[in-house]
């Protein structure tokens, strides 16, 4: 199935009221267990690697492209409607890479730039992604981190209304991720979330509200932020956890002699990795659900 732009996908969730799940991959593994769970839950979905947890490096010398590479050809042969994003791409150079390696969405994290540089960057970047067909997604605010001993929100910056609408009519993004409370890497506890203020961004700003840090969202505050505008949640560290503990459990119970061409690298039943994506698998498909996204994929698009 083509790729289908990022805008479409999240308008037309705003219109059914749900939430589109972006399930933040890192190889063929996660990759596949993001699509896999898509089409067993029959909902649109979003593909993606992010840049902000890559080593810098590694991106600039080549790991865009491969990651775009690889990104296309398992969107490619998706059976549920699917858009391929760049998320936080941490330099300009990074994001336009990113739309020629294949990605049809990409986001640039500006969350630490100044107010001129950043409008001044997305706007230009809006102006290159648009007339390629891809989506731009912005952000105004700054989540906090999570850490050992809570959250550190020394450098958090919550949204404002007004500024929200400003750099919206100044970049002409195509939907925005804000800072109400969310917080990066958090699974601790739940994040302290602002639905009022969220509420109050989505009356100054028409374009769909995205919602990063959905690993420590409180489940209970979805449906209202959902009705508050937001189409799209990004999740990541679950997905690493889960994976991980997939990891964990199958190594605890290896025999003392084993086949290692069938314990790594396989994609056989016995794969290591094989055991880690089922278990990421089963924390996407719990995710969609909570978004509202499961059986969407049957319905035709609302005009």
């Amino acid at each position: 199935m083509p790729l289908v732009p990022l805008s479409d996908l999240l308008q037309n969730a705003r219109r059914e009221g749900y939430g589109v799940g972006y399930f933040e991959a890192w190889d063929s593994y996660s990759l596949e267990a993001v699509l896999e769970a898509a089409e067993e839950e029959a909902a649109p979905i979003i593909l993606g690697f992010g840049g902000m947890m890559t080593d810098l490096q590694w991106l600039d010398n080549g790991g865009v492209e491969l990651l775009g590479a690889m990104g296309k050809v398992v969107a490619q042969r998706a059976r549920v409607p699917v858009s391929l994003l760049l998320n936080e791409a941490q330099t300009f150079d990074q994001a336009v890479r990113g739309m020629e390696a294949g990605f049809n969405a990409v986001m640039l994290d500006t969350s630490a730039w100044g107010w001129e540089e950043a409008i001044e960057s997305v706007a230009r970047l809006t102006r290159l992604a648009h007339a390629r067909g891809v989506t731009l997604e912005a952000e105004v605010g700054r989540l906090p981190d999570a850490t050992e001993d809570g959250i550190d929100a020394s450098s958090a910056q919550r949204t404002d209304p007004a500024r929200a609408a400003a750099f919206l009519a100044a970049t002409g993004a195509d939907c925005l991720a804000v800072s109400i409370g969310n917080v990066h890497l958090l699974t601790a506890q739940y994040a302290p979330v602002d639905l009022a203020l969220l509420e109050a961004i989505h009356r100054q700003v028409s374009v769909p509200l995205v919602l990063h840090g959905g690993t420590g969202l409180p489940p209970g505050c979805i449906p209202r932020a959902i009705a508050c505008g937001v189409a799209k949640f990004n999740v990541g560290t679950l997905l690493k956890r889960s994976f991980l503990q997939g990891l964990q459990e199958t190594v605890a119970t290896w025999p003392p002699a084993v086949n290692v061409h069938d314990l790594l690298g396989s994609h056989k039943e016995a794969d290591l990795f094989t055991r880690g994506k089922a278990a990421m698998k089963a924390s996407v498909r719990e995710r969609i659900r909570l978004y509202g996204g499961s059986g969407r994929a049957r319905k035709p698009p609302t005009v």
